[in-house]
């Protein structure tokens, strides 16, 4: 009590519990430790985390690759299912999954979490499953940030965000300067929804639909929830093997804004990617929410990955080789389109045909 008898503020008294903050970092150690690489120094519990340079000695010229996602509003779905470590899978692919398109091996990630109220147990099924993701992802997790913002965000309340950083050698970075008229484009199946779209997706199973995240969906052979909390593929890995085992001239991440456009990243002036939707059908999820929301095809195409999380822009005569490539590491694969001379065409990409099934 101050002398006018009025209890002073306290940090605890306006929601912040530092207690349980250190709690999670306790509880979060563990899965850190599995994330990490030789290259890293020191471990959890520094103002930053440490990663040998020294280790790029071996590239003649290397560039760092640097990108930073979140996961939207799909942590929403977390939220109301109560399952908070699939989240951390989407995160690493979010971030990593860019960072690779450039032929980058991703070396290290942070974390940035930011919740209502600090549940400790929650807070380290998340970090849970960022590590997991950054092992698929070939990467180290090196540290991280656990805000608690009381008053701004709900009790239940939370969002997360990463950085990562990679490294390429400089003569070896993959981009529209190497696509050639022939080139094939390889398509990679996605796992779902991956991480885009989902305020659409909310709008119409929620909204529209009025359905509850435990219905169950027979298409799916399991639960609205379970489907849309499928975690994003981690694609890394698969994309470094696969240009150390054929030729490949560019990558490019399929996430917000559909195949056509960002594939168009990495299409150079003057040519035109044609691909045909026939090559392919589109897991369920896709027809549903065209379905029961009453979205046009090319709302679909440019909101949501409809079936294809990675493309890959490869060579005609090395085709064969990553489709086998990609078959042993278990990606489903297929040529969906190839690369020709733009002409009078003004886009740089277009979708053919119609999809199979």
């Amino acid at each position: 009590m101050s002398e006018s008898g009025i209890t002073g503020a306290s940090y605890a008294a306006v929601g912040v519990d530092i207690e349980a903050g250190d709690r999670a970092v306790e509880l979060m150690k563990d899965w850190v430790k599995k994330a990490t690489r030789p290259e890293v120094v020191g471990g959890l519990g520094g103002f930053a985390g440490l990663f040998d340079a020294s280790a790029l000695k071996r590239y003649e010229r290397p560039l760092l690759a640097s990108a930073t996602d979140g996961v939207g509003t799909k942590v929403d779905v977390a939220r109301q299912m109560g399952v908070y470590d699939s989240i951390g899978h989407d995160l690493v692919a979010m971030v990593m999954d860019d960072i690779v398109v450039c032929g980058a091996e991703p070396l290290f990630m942070t974390d940035y979490i930011c919740v209502g109220k600090v549940h400790p147990e929650r807070v380290a099924q998340i970090v849970k499953g960022i590590a997991e993701g950054c092992v698929l992802a070939g990467c180290a997790l090196v540290g991280g940030e656990t805000a608690e913002h009381p008053g701004l965000l709900g009790p239940d309340d939370f969002d997360v965000a990463g950085a990562g950083t990679g490294v390429v050698e400089a003569d070896r970075v993959l981009g529209a300067d190497r696509i050639r008229t022939g080139d094939a484009v390889i398509a990679m199946a996605s796992s779902g929804l991956h991480s885009n779209g989902y305020s659409l997706v909310r709008h119409v199973v929620f909204d529209r639909a009025g359905w509850s995240l435990d219905r169950e969906i027979p298409e799916f052979g399991r639960t609205l929830g379970e489907e849309l909390l499928e975690p994003t593929k981690i694609y890394s890995l698969d994309c470094l093997a696969l240009n150390r085992t054929a030729e490949v001239h560019a990558f490019s991440h399929i996430t917000g804004g559909g195949l056509a456009s960002n594939l168009a990243r990495v299409v150079p002036d003057g040519l035109h990617a044609r691909i045909d939707r026939s090559t392919w059908a589109p897991g369920p999820v896709f027809d549903l929410v065209g379905r029961v929301g009453d979205v046009a095809r090319a709302e679909l195409e440019k909101t949501l990955n409809m079936g294809v999380g990675m493309v890959a822009v490869v060579p005609g005569e090395s085709v064969d080789v990553a489709l086998a490539t990609l078959a042993d590491r278990g990606v489903e694969a297929w040529v969906a389109g190839e690369v020709a001379e733009r002409g009078d065409r003004t886009e740089a990409v277009a979708l053919t045909g119609d999809y199979a099934g």
